[in-house]
């Protein structure tokens, strides 16, 4: 392409192609966001000038995966040979909403990982838990159970009865081994 285009018209439609592209996509600077694309935007329903120039934490549900996530992809883009890096993860709308994300990153500078990232997100369905084998029901009720809806608000979104969530709420936490919501939902976000 760039043959075809003398450097200044490629570079505005380098820009244009990052801009427009189906992927959500963000170039990061020590876990800071620089720039962002329009799906990025779409996919966590924040304006551009809510992102650019704040940490990703924003992104995340708690500071704690936020943490966590970051010293796991630390520790492999350090110890690794490799500059890719990628997992499945819960985040966060602008709206609070949690959904869960695969995501992928490539460093620019290996010698400093998180000084100039490439980061891609994609919104992914529910999936199986590793440790924990559920139900496709299961695995909608635990989603909606993750972003805080009552039993009879699932209800209502699946079409069923609150006492049918009830029941599948219950199977979770036997599965889960806990003894309450709190522990639950803290659990399923580890299982990922």
């Amino acid at each position: 392409m760039s043959n075809l285009l003398d450097t200044s018209t490629a570079a505005k439609a380098a820009e244009l192609a990052f801009q427009e592209s189906p992927v959500a996509q963000a170039l990061t600077r020590y876990r800071q966001i620089v720039v962002t694309n329009n799906a990025l935007t779409h996919l966590f329903e924040f304006r551009r000038d809510e992102l650019e120039g704040r940490s990703v934490k924003r992104l995340y549900p708690s500071q704690a995966d936020f943490t966590q996530i970051g010293d796991k992809c630390e520790y492999h883009l350090r110890n690794s040979q490799d500059t890719y890096y990628e997992d499945e993860r819960f985040m966060q709308t602008s709206a609070k909403e949690i959904f869960l994300a695969r995501a992928r990153g490539v460093t620019l500078t290996p010698d400093d990982p998180f000084r100039l990232m490439i980061w891609s997100f994609e919104r992914t369905g529910p999936r199986q838990y590793r440790s924990v084998s559920l139900t496709p029901r299961e695995r909608e009720v635990a989603n909606l159970i993750v972003n805080g809806h009552t039993s009879r608000e699932i209800g209502a979104k699946l079409g069923i009865s609150h006492r049918t969530v009830e029941v599948h709420r219950a199977k979770l936490m036997k599965k889960f081994h806990v003894h309450n919501t709190a522990e639950l939902v803290s659990e399923i976000m580890v299982a990922v």
